[in-house]
């Protein structure tokens, strides 16, 4: 025991039991997450090893340098089996035997450390991977989601510096675009040049916007450079592996870029070998931009861009092949090097980019470099420059000095536009590709400038999926767009599917929740009917009448059915995630009562895509959508109710939160609204009040801003100007009060003038106005054609009877009515109960019970009285929520229980104290009728927030009270059994004591003996306190006094004191709402005395016998009253609603100025100023940098003009010498006029512009079609065989002998054979069949479409080679027959009559083509032959009825712009066109 003592002050840490199983649920959720991620890299790694393969050298070959292999990778990093290979003994090393695929070894995460522990994904994969694998790897294993843009930045990767200002744009470009359209961005991947660039970009992106979604950027490396790979590598994956960035040791290898976020590490099994991942690559990028965007079913595919900085011949390769394959690319100029060569010459003419110019560039942006360039070499670049400019649709060059805004991002996106606008698909498609790409990408901006033009012709058709898909993307700034250049929301919305799809792709929220429940039960109930149709489907079904009835449940049930009952039911597929909310009670409503409601509602469309945004939450879109709303203010209060009923309804908190903003925010906009409408027109603005909204339910803007308790709307002027109309009736607004109260005695005053009407202010108003018009119609003497007369003729003045039944029928009056009316009531109550409250009921308590019964048939009506259809459960929810209903409750009841025990003789006594409290709760209700008063109605709001703070006060204040109580109690008196005196003495008398009825009993000098019992017997006196031997009081006095004093230092000071401050605080904080509140609550009391019958209690009992009467007995329609809601007839409707609108128009256009003057707007402004400023400072000082660059440009391009003239002078001289010798005048050899230069004729610098365009390009591509050749490079200006090439060297090729080069003893038989176009790098007959020409025939069968001759049409024959349609077409002998090939197609019946009608064809032109299959010395020539066929003939019959056989292999084409053909056929269909004076 001892020992436990002794240990129990060292347990000084003591832990909780639920602080224990707090840190075990921690430590289990924590186990659970390392055991998922376990589980995800076990399932990652098997896939790896399945698919992902590396690549190592199975034959060790000691190569030039001691144990290294020729693949350079040392002996020690072979695997054993390399060493001494049993298979390959006796060979030499050959790359392609001796390297093999096995699984890789290095995959995983890798950790660069450092400064924010940068973390990427990386994978080391095989140069034969499929692109397939690696889009697997980066999108399911990854889990990267795929882009909407792929960005393949290239350029330097050694020596690279990029300018200040150059590089600030660069990085905000390359970040937004990727940012903005979900981009990815592939490099090189290493830490130098230009991928060093674009990791610094992400690494700013990712420092400034943590919160933001990450920015994807993928290195493709080459694995055999990479210095510190070994740590990559282990053979179950790195999670993480801990990459050392070792810039100065890392030699002739290169490092990682730290700021990349994913890997490709592509192996070819040898080491030290840059430039390995260039095809795979370019293969993985081409299989990336064949996805479809978005992974859509249908739609464009990913679109791929190039960006360019830098760079060297390499890097104009890839420009080269990019462009070639359809890539768009973008030059920044300015970055150095081959950028800026292309950046120099794009926009000239191909003439004039010219050997000796590209010489001069690259020695001028090369530098040292140039040096070390063979001239084969440049002509070769030449001839590729030549080509890129040519392609100028897919050619951007960005020049800071020439952009205003400098946006790199701009400029990219427009790149991609521009190219696909130039595309062989025009016309409409075109642009709709274009606005796909610009939504996908959510740049309006780009969308504004590059696709919505004046070019553009849009029809609201056109544009319905770019409409939905707007909608469906959140895209708000889209959607406006698209309705400012032609959408129509009611084409768009017309078909009910098209709403029924967007109510199925709203994000997961609230209302989908709800609508999935709501859907799943109305399924599950209506399953018997539709047995067959469920199981045809495996998801659920919805209905616009599902969505009206959610919609309605969040209304109200007073409203009616927006959208009717439909039998069109669509597909919806819900996941069972998002139908876990429950059903609303408004479900069980009866469907049939619904159908008999809904009547056909009118459309509004805009109100349709309102509340679609607005159940969804989205505040952008709802905003574009309510400037659409035909009713806006209703539509605007409608959101405000549906919102706040969602935020009671839902589970988040957050969510509740943003859509009680959201309610807010519309309510403002109703009150804008409203205030511009009261400001223009009061009466037009009041009937929009009370106007029964056709698009909402057939209810009021009223109902609706009561509903959703929007007391700020409630509280304005023109609203409370509506109700104070409404208070009195008939009668004016500017009656005193005095006056109403003595013509309610004195009732003959009304005739007299004392009282106004407002019939009588009304005639007298436009009385006035008539006076007017006729007084400015003497002056003018013109007629004035106005409505006053007519309003005159219509309007009469009150009759006698009229009057009194205004007066006395207003709720003004009825209320004052029933003030004298109750005020007599507790009169007659307090006689009956201290004068006379006799055992049998006299005459004046008999007239009490009367009166009684007439306030309980008031009630009654009261509760059962719905002019708004509100239904039984939610009136009775009302009138319980109503306190004064509450009190007239509790003191009906209070009542009838006295009555029957007052009936009683037993408890006749017991019934009067129960009438007596009774009376009380009657005088309380009294105070109900300052809740009219202006200056008394919002201090009974305080009164009511004071009793609730003195209700918790009571509470505290209770504790000290028992507290002292008991304790006083417990040491005077000893025992005492009577239960009455315990708690007179523990409770009664410590409250007394507060207020200043100090005790007797607690001071022995106050003591009496003689005011107390000693034993307790004496029921009248309380126990006397414990006495000793003297009689006096044995308990401490001292202390007694003690716990008096400090009971009332903290009772009587403290707490009281804090009731006052609390009080004060109270008053404080409701004062500024109470007049608003005040204002609400107000209109239910007018409601309240407008419908009562206009007798006061007890005559009000007639009236309640006639409504029952009239009601119940004769089953007539409840008397509709127009005051609270009023059906306007169409036209006035109309009118209304015009109006309206324009307000609402002012509303926003003032509210774009106020944002417009804000200081957070002018704050943006001056940003955006400075940012303009800056980059103008940055351009002005690169064009300073440029200027002296600029003159040394300047003086070469004179100096080549002056050459060129020279060159000219020279030739003509040449040819007069030649002229001359023909003639005989060649005395002796005249001395030769060529330049110096020994590859360079006179010719060279000769003026080719006039031949320009027949210069062939298709002849002289790269790489030779169906083969693996590549010509010679022949640039522009060397393709005449006029101009000396004495380098030209080209390759021999023939189809049958690929490998065999010409001898010298056929050299002569080729030169007979000169291409008539000039030279095309490459000799020989190549694929065609003959040296020489090759003779062509394209065939074009044309017809009328019909007898109007509207539309021209041809034959077009489907090429299953190329997979598109052509013209029939093929090789002949003769250009008098057909080709032999057309047999096989056409049937040999169709073609020996088609050879009939040769003779009748017209040969529209027939020459030279520029064939890709063109050499030196074979070419290709064709004939386009056109027939056109009558309509009516054999040969018309016979040749549709090929069409209709051949399954599409013929088929009719209209000639036009858009036919997709090659190029040569497309200009032999434009020759047609242009034959048959059609425009192509």
């Amino acid at each position: 025991m001892a020992e436990s003592v002794e240990m129990l002050p060292k347990s000084e840490n003591k832990i909780h039991p639920l602080q224990v199983i707090e840190e075990q649920q921690q430590n289990r959720l924590h186990l659970n997450q390392v055991v998922s991620r376990f589980q995800k890299r076990c399932v990652l790694a098997s896939w790896i090893r399945e698919n992902i393969h590396k690549k190592e050298c199975c034959f060790f070959e000691r190569g030039v340098r001691g144990d290294v292999c020729k693949c350079d990778y040392s002996k020690t990093e072979h695997v054993d089996e390399a060493i001494k290979p049993e298979d390959f003994t006796g060979e030499s090393w050959d790359r392609h035997r001796h390297i093999r695929e096995v699984p890789t070894d290095a995959f995983g995460d890798i950790s660069f450390g450092g400064l924010g522990q940068k973390t990427g994904k990386y994978a080391r994969v095989s140069t034969d991977t499929s692109p397939e694998i690696l889009y697997q790897l980066l999108t399911e294993q990854w889990k990267l989601t795929p882009p909407n843009l792929l960005i393949s930045v290239t350029g330097g990767a050694k020596n690279f510096f990029l300018k200040a200002g150059l590089k600030s744009m660069f990085h905000r470009g390359l970040i937004k675009v990727a940012q903005t359209t979900g981009a990815w961005i592939i490099t090189g991947g290493t830490h130098a040049g230009v991928m060093k660039h674009v990791g610094q970009a992400v690494r700013d992106y990712a420092l400034s916007s943590s919160t933001q979604g990450q920015i994807v950027a993928i290195g493709v490396a080459t694995w055999g450079i990479i210095h510190n790979r070994d740590a990559l590598v282990h053979s179950e994956g790195c999670f993480p592996a801990h990459y050392l960035l070792d810039v100065k040791g890392q030699g002739r290898l290169s490092c990682l870029d730290n700021n990349h976020t994913h890997f490709l590490l592509v192996d070819d099994g040898t080491q030290g070998h840059y430039g390995v991942e260039i095809e795979l690559r370019t293969r993985l990028e081409k299989c990336i931009s064949g996805k479809r965007l978005g992974n859509k079913e249908s739609g464009v595919t990913i679109p791929v861009v190039c960006v360019v900085l830098d760079g060297g011949p390499g890097t104009l390769n890839t420009i080269y092949n990019a462009m070639l394959n359809g890539t768009p690319c973008v030059i920044l100029e300015g970055s150095g090097r081959i950028a800026d060569v292309i950046a120099q010459v794009a926009g000239l003419p191909v003439s004039r980019v010219t050997i000796v110019h590209i010489h001069h560039l690259m020695k001028r942006f090369f530098g040292q470099e140039y040096e070390n360039f063979a001239d084969l070499k440049i002509i070769e670049w030449t001839k590729k420059i030549q080509d890129i400019i040519r392609m100028s649709h897919l050619l951007t060059v960005f020049r800071v000095s020439e952009d205003n805004r400098g946006d790199v991002d701009v400029a990219i996106l427009q790149a991609l536009l521009k190219a696909s606008r130039t595309s062989e698909s025009l016309g409409i498609d075109s642009w709709k590709r274009q606005l796909e790409l610009a939504i996908a990408w959510n740049r309006v901006d780009i969308a504004e400038t590059e696709i919505f033009t004046e070019e553009s012709q849009w029809k609201s058709s056109d544009l319905h999926w770019a409409m939905f898909s707007a909608l469906v993307g959140n895209k708000p700034q889209f959607v406006s767009l698209l309705l400012e250049n032609g959408v129509s929301l009611r084409d768009f919305l017309q078909d009910e599917e098209t709403l029924c799809e967007l109510y199925k792709q709203l994000p997961g929220c609230f209302f989908l929740r709800k609508l999935a429940k709501r859907v799943h039960s109305s399924r599950r109930s209506r399953r018997p009917a539709i047995g067959i149709r469920a199981r045809a489907h495996s998801g659920e079904t919805i209905a616009m009448t599902h969505v009206s009835d959610e919609v309605r449940h969040l209304l109200g049930s007073f409203t009616k059915p927006l959208y009717p009952p439909s039998s069109t039911v669509n597909h919806f597929s819900m996941s069972m995630e998002d139908s876990s909310a429950s059903l609303s009670k408004s479900q069980a409503d009866s469907q049939a009562a619904l159908r008999e409601d809904a009547a056909e509602a009118p459309r509004d469309f805009g109100r349709d895509l309102f509340l679609w945004a607005v159940v969804q939450n989205s505040k952008e879109l709802a905003e574009i959508a309510w400037e659409q709303c035909r009713d806006c203010m209703s539509a605007a209060l409608a959101a405000s109710k549906i919102l706040k009923k969602m935020a009671e309804e839902g589970s988040d908190a957050d969510e509740a939160e943003e859509m009680r903003e959201l309610a807010n925010h519309y309510e403002k906009h109703a009150i804008g609204v409203f205030s511009e409408c009261y400001n223009s027109d009061e009466e037009r603005a009041q009937k929009l009040l009370v106007r029964a909204s056709l698009f909402w339910g057939r209810t009021t803007c009223l109902r609706l801003a009561l509903e959703a308790d929007d007391k700020i709307f409630i509280a304005q002027s023109g609203v409370q100007a509506l109700l104070t109309q409404i208070w009195c009736g008939e009668l004016s607004v500017d009656n005193p009060v005095w006056r109403v109260l003595l013509c309610m005695v004195f009732f003959p005053l009304i005739y007299t003038g004392f009282l106004v009407f407002r019939r009588d202010e009304v005639i007298q108003r436009e009385t006035e106005k008539n006076e007017e018009i006729k007084t400015v119609e003497k002056v003018t003497g013109s007629t004035l054609r106005t409505n006053c007369s007519r309003l005159l003729r219509r309007l009469k003045p009150l009759g006698s009877w009229s009057r009194a039944a205004c007066l006395y029928s207003s709720p003004q009056v009825k209320f004052y009515w029933n003030i004298v009316s109750y005020f007599a009531f507790l009169f007659l109550f307090a006689v009956v109960l201290m004068i006379d409250f006799q055992d049998t009921p006299s005459v004046w308590e008999v007239l009490l019970y009367v009166w009684l019964l007439s306030l309980v048939c008031e009630e009654v009506r009261q509760l059962f009285h719905d002019p708004d259809g509100f239904g039984f459960r939610k009136k009775a929810r009302m009138y319980i929520n109503d306190l004064w209903n509450i009190l007239d409750v509790l003191s009906i009841l209070l009542f009838i229980i006295g009555l029957a025990f007052r009936l009683t003789t037993e408890l006749f006594y017991a019934g009067k104290v129960l009438l007596c409290i009774d009376f009380v709760v009657f005088c309380l209700r009294l105070m109900a009728i300052f809740t009219i008063s202006r200056t008394l109605g919002p201090k009974i709001i305080i009164v009511r927030r004071m009793m609730m703070d003195m209700f918790f006060f009571m509470f505290l204040l209770s504790i000290w009270v028992v507290a002292y109580g008991v304790a006083k109690q417990g040491i005077l008196i000893h025992n005492d059994n009577r239960l009455d005196w315990i708690v007179r003495g523990a409770v009664y008398e410590p409250y007394r004591t507060i207020f200043g009825d100090f005790p007797t009993n607690i001071d022995y000098a106050a003591f009496d003996i003689e005011s107390c019992s000693m034993n307790g017997t004496d029921p009248l006196k309380p126990k006397c306190p414990v006495l000793n031997e003297n009689q006096t009081p044995a308990f401490p006095e001292w202390l007694t006094i003690i716990m008096l004093c400090v009971y009332l230092l903290f009772a009587n000071i403290l707490l009281l004191n804090l009731l006052i401050a609390i009080f004060n605080f109270t008053f404080q904080e409701v004062q500024d709402n109470t007049d608003r509140i005040w204002k609400f609550q107000r209109y239910e009391l007018i409601k309240e005395y407008h419908s009562r019958p206009a007798a006061p209690p007890p005559f009000i009992i007639l009236s309640h016998l006639y409504l029952f009467i009239r009601n119940m007995v004769l089953c007539r329609p409840p008397i509709v009253y127009t005051e609270f809601k009023n059906e306007l007839p169409e036209n006035e409707e109309e009118e209304l609603l015009s109006w309206e609108a324009l307000m609402k128009d002012r509303y926003l256009l003032s509210t774009q100025q106020e944002q417009s003057q804000s200081m957070e707007r002018r704050i943006l402004d001056t940003a955006q100023k400075l940012l303009v400023s800056f980059l103008r400072v940055a351009a002005i000082s690169d064009q300073l940098e440029r200027e002296e660059e600029t003159s040394s440009d300047a003086t070469v391009k004179r100096l080549a003009r002056l050459e060129e003239q020279v060159v000219q002078s020279a030739k003509a001289l040449q040819w007069i010498m030649d002229s001359l010798k023909s003639q005989g005048f060649a005395a002796r050899e005249a001395p030769s006029l060529t330049l110096t230069s020994s590859d360079e004729s006179p010719d060279t610098y000769a003026s080719t512009s006039e031949k320009e365009d027949g210069f062939h390009v298709n002849a002289r591509q790269f790489h030779y079609p169906n083969s693996k050749l590549t010509r010679f490079s022949v640039p522009e200006e060397k393709v005449p065989w006029e101009v000396s090439f004495s380098s030209y060297m080209p390759t021999y090729y023939a189809s049958e002998d690929i490998e065999d080069h010409v001898d010298g003893s056929q050299s002569d038989t080729l030169d007979n054979y000169r291409n008539p176009g000039g030279r095309t790098g490459i000799r020989g007959r190549g694929a065609l069949s003959r040296l020489g020409p090759n003779l062509n025939v394209d065939l074009v069968l044309t017809r009328w479409r019909d007898n109007e001759r509207s539309v021209l049409e041809y034959l077009a024959v489907w090429g299953e080679s190329r997979g598109t349609l052509a013209l029939p077409s093929g090789p002949v002998q003769s250009a008098d027959h057909l080709p032999v090939t057309l047999k096989r197609t056409m049937g040999k019946k169709l073609y020996e009559k088609l050879s009939e009608k040769v003779p009748e064809g017209t040969k529209v032109f027939e020459g030279y083509v520029d064939d890709p299959r063109n050499t030196d010395n074979a070419w290709v020539e064709t004939t386009v032959l056109n027939i056109h066929l009558d309509r009516t003939s054999q040969v018309m019959l016979d040749i549709n009825n090929m069409v209709l056989s051949s399954h599409g292999g013929l088929q009719w084409q209209e000639v036009s712009g858009r036919t997709r053909l090659d190029s040569n056929q497309r200009e032999s269909l434009r020759q047609v066109a242009e034959f048959h004076n059609r425009k192509f």
